[in-house]
């Protein structure tokens, strides 16, 4: 593998120069001020402080793909991505669904051949094909609103709004190359702000939950 290999995927990006991204990059700050955000709310959770933590990372690696565009900064994206995905459903299964420890992980474990089973279901989609790696996440979220809904219909309908911000934020990504020509900017900056949003969110939802059944133990 190529790591210094440079990468020109958005529609914003002209050629390889650092800045050649200034939207895409800056916007990066919606992860970072969420992230501080939700780290001084979160204090008495500290599952929901490691998500916050988490989601600051994103901002970081994020920018660095924007501004350097090669195989390393790319890899620098999508790992914090990943992770917080994984960290949120442990947090969820073990939380929210109440499962023993083993439950949780596994249910996290699962996850891997769910998502290896959906993506290529997605990538001969119209619009969100370019964006087929991420489209298990909204269908994941929706499934667990629906199942969730009497066991937790705070969380479920948390959950349900957190999946409708996060496929407009898709939409945004998906539409970049496709209207390049008519918008030059691109839409993938609108990815960063509403993703930020969404991923903000859904620690606020699950960091209500958890403290709503810290009260109900007491």
């Amino acid at each position: 593998m190529d790591l210094l290999r440079e990468i020109d995927g958005y529609c914003e990006r002209l050629g390889p120069a650092y800045w050649a991204e200034p939207v895409n990059a800056v916007t990066n700050a919606a992860f970072v001020l969420v992230a501080i955000w939700m780290w001084r709310r979160s204090a008495r959770v500290p599952l929901a402080r490691a998500l916050a933590a988490v989601l600051f990372v994103i901002g970081l690696g994020s920018y660095l793909f924007h501004t350097h565009a090669q195989v390393w900064a790319a890899i620098a994206d999508v790992v914090p991505i990943a992770l917080f995905i994984l960290l949120y459903l442990f947090a969820v299964n073990r939380d929210v669904w109440g499962m023993p420890l083993w439950a949780a992980l596994l249910g996290v474990v699962l996850f891997l051949p769910y998502a290896a089973l959906t993506v290529p279901l997605w990538q001969n989609m119209p619009i969100f094909g370019v964006s087929a790696g991420y489209m298990p996440v909204p269908t994941l979220i929706l499934i667990y609103a629906v199942l969730l809904q009497r066991r937790a219909p705070q969380v479920a309908r948390g959950f349900a709004i957190g999946a409708a911000i996060l496929l407009v934020s898709l939409l945004a990504r998906s539409l970049d190359e496709t209207l390049c020509a008519a918008w030059p900017l691109g839409t993938h900056f609108a990815w960063h702000i509403l993703n930020g949003i969404m991923l903000g969110w859904m620690i606020e939802v699950y960091r209500r939950h958890a403290l709503e059944g810290a009260q109900a133990a007491r």
